[in-house]
């Protein structure tokens, strides 16, 4: 490990915002992310595969009276993001380090509001479709954990995959969908987002590549 990625560790052990391995609120986090971390029983919204945290970090600056929380695997990336809110006040964002499989081994069963999947590994060779993070074994773990009628948020570039999610959530009955466009920048439902962008989102945007999104909700 660099000299780098061992300072951003440390601070990661000290930062209240970053939720990880070696910490007590780790083990006990479940159901408890109101009391515990926030302090408060706003509404909690998580983004998956969060990277450095600059969505979640934007979202958060934009509403107050929500709790955001980024989920990453790579403590380095959680770090920037960590670093950021904390510069900026910010009390409602933070950051669980933990594989986005285990996800319901910290939510409870309706813990959630809404879960944001912002431009995720789309898995393109055959045998990996199982590890997309849309995969149906995926939404039936994010069913278990938001509340009844909890919104899912999907951005993407990649088109194949885009495709797979519409498909895969058109053909469920519990699934409503209430956004679709294969063209965000051009949507209706572009200034709900505040231009708030992830690292990639930026990448992919300013190589004239088109984002898809789709907002769905599970019904009862």
């Amino acid at each position: 490990m660099s000299r780098n990625k061992l300072q951003r560790y440390r601070e990661n052990l000290d930062n209240k915002n970053v939720v990880q391995p070696g910490k007590e609120i780790f083990d006990n986090i479940k159901g408890n992310w109101g009391s515990d971390q926030f302090e408060n029983n706003n509404p909690i919204v998580v983004e998956l595969a969060c990277g450095r945290g600059e969505f979640s970090v934007g979202l958060a600056a934009v509403y107050p009276d929500l709790n955001f929380i980024g989920v990453d695997i790579k403590g380095s990336r959680l770090w920037k993001g960590s670093k950021i809110a904390i510069e900026q006040g910010l009390e409602n964002v933070a950051f669980l380090r933990a594989q986005i499989q285990l996800l319901d081994k910290y939510f409870e069963k309706d813990e959630l509001s809404e879960i944001w999947i912002t431009f995720p590994d789309p898995y393109v060779r055959e045998g990996d479709e199982k590890r997309r993070l849309t995969y149906p074994k995926f939404l039936e773990m994010y069913k278990s954990i938001l509340k009844k009628e909890g919104i899912v948020h999907f951005k993407t570039d990649n088109t194949p995959l885009f495709d797979y999610t519409l498909g895969i959530v058109s053909e469920r009955e519990d699934c409503e969908i209430l956004a679709e466009t294969s063209d965000f920048d051009q949507s209706e439902w572009r200034d709900e987002h505040f231009g708030i962008k992830t690292k990639y989102e930026k990448i992919f945007s300013d190589k004239g590549e088109k984002i898809k999104y789709l907002k769905f909700r599970f019904k009862d």
